[in-house]
C-alpha cells in the first residue's frame, strides 16, 4: 500500500482525501496544515495542496526527507523553472516530484503532447471555461484590499480568455487602486480582465469548469485533420484525482531509480493507473 499524506485541507485537499480513500493501493497517511511541522510527516508521498505560490517551499523540505512529491503549480510561464528548481534536491534525495499534475497544467498537457505527435504541423488551441479558475481565485484573495473574491474564465475563441474577477473590498479599499494590483499580478497580466466590485462574492462561486482543446493540422502531408479534445469538470475533483494517479506514478518511478523532477509528460501512462502490466496492455491497448 502507498502512503499518502496530504499537506493543506482546502478544496482540492479534500477531494483528494475522497480520491485515497477510494484507491485499492493506497493509504490516508495523514492530513497536514500548512502551519504544521513536517518534521513529523510520515509518508511515501505527499500531496502539496497548498497555493500555487507556497509549493516550493514546502516540497523542498519534503524532498530533502526523501518524500516524493506531487503539486499543482499552474503558472504556466513558470512551470520549467518550479521543475528546475525541485530537481536537484529530488535527485540527491532519491525522490521523486510532479510538479503542475492537474487538469491544465497537467492531463491538458498530454493531450497537447498527443496531438502534436498525430499532426507535427499546425496550430493548437486550448480554450478554457466558463468556469471558476482556482489558480486565479487564490491569487485574487491574496491581493491587498481584497476581503474575498471569485475569478470565472471565460472563453473568447482561439486559445484567448477573459477574466471576470469578482470581489469583495476590505472596508476602507479604493476599488482603482485594487483593480490596478490585480491587473499587475502575473496571473491577470496576460488576459482580458474585468474587475467587479460585489457585495458577496458567494452567487459566482461554482467549481464547475471545462476545456475544449482544438488542433488542425497536417498528418503524413495530408492536411485539414481536424482533432479536438472537450470535458466539463469539477475543477477541484478532477484536479485532486490526478494528483492520486501521478502519486502512483511517483513510487514507480522512485521504485526504477528514476529520481528527479517531472511534469505530466515525462511519465509513461501506465504508471498513472492500478493496473499490472498485463491487465493495462489487455483492457487499454
Amino acid at each position: 500500500m502507498i502512503k499518502v499524506a496530504i499537506l493543506g485541507y482546502g478544496n482540492i485537499g479534500k477531494a483528494a482525501e475522497q480520491a485515497i480513500q477510494k484507491a485499492s493501493d493506497m493509504e490516508l497517511a495523514g492530513i497536514y496544515h500548512h502551519n504544521d511541522s513536517l518534521e513529523n510527516i510520515q509518508a511515501d508521498v505527499v500531496l502539496v495542496c497548498t497555493p500555487t505560490r507556497e509549493i516550493r517551499h514546502y516540497a523542498n523540505q519534503l524532498l530533502a526527507k526523501g518524500i516524493c512529491t506531487i503539486d499543482s503549480f499552474d503558472i504556466h510561464t513558470e512551470i520549467y523553472s518550479h521543475m528546475q528548481a525541485l530537481k536537484p534536491i529530488a535527485m540527491q534525495h532519491g525522490a521523486v516530484s510532479i510538479v503542475s499534475a492537474g487538469w491544465d497544467p497537467g492531463t491538458d498537457s498530454i493531450m497537447r503532447t498527443i496531438m502534436l505527435a498525430m499532426t507535427p504541423e499546425g496550430q493548437t488551441y486550448t480554450n478554457f471555461g466558463p468556469g471558476r479558475s482556482m489558480g486565479h481565485t487564490v491569487a485574487a484573495k491574496a491581493i491587498q484590499g481584497v476581503k474575498d473574491a471569485v475569478s470565472i474564465t471565460i472563453p473568447i475563441g482561439e486559445g484567448k480568455h477573459q477574466r471576470d474577477v469578482y470581489i469583495q473590498l476590505e472596508e476602507g479599499e479604493d476599488l482603482q487602486t485594487v483593480q490596478q494590483r490585480i491587473i499587475s499580478d502575473d496571473y491577470f497580466a496576460h488576459d482580458p480582465i474585468n474587475v467587479i466590485a460585489v457585495d458577496s462574492v458567494l452567487p459566482f462561486d461554482t467549481h464547475n469548469h471545462g476545456v475544449l482543446i482544438q488542433r488542425e493540422g497536417v498528418a503524413s502531408g495530408i492536411s485539414d485533420q481536424q482533432l479536438s479534445f472537450a470535458m466539463t469538470i469539477n475543477n477541484p475533483a478532477l484536479t485532486a484525482q490526478i494528483m492520486v494517479s501521478c502519486a502512483r506514478a511517483a513510487i514507480r518511478m522512485k521504485a526504477s531509480q528514476q529520481y528527479g523532477a517531472f511534469t505530466t509528460i515525462h511519465i509513461p501512462p501506465i504508471y498513472f493507473v492500478p493496473l499490472d502490466e498485463e491487465q493495462a496492455i489487455k483492457t487499454l491497448v
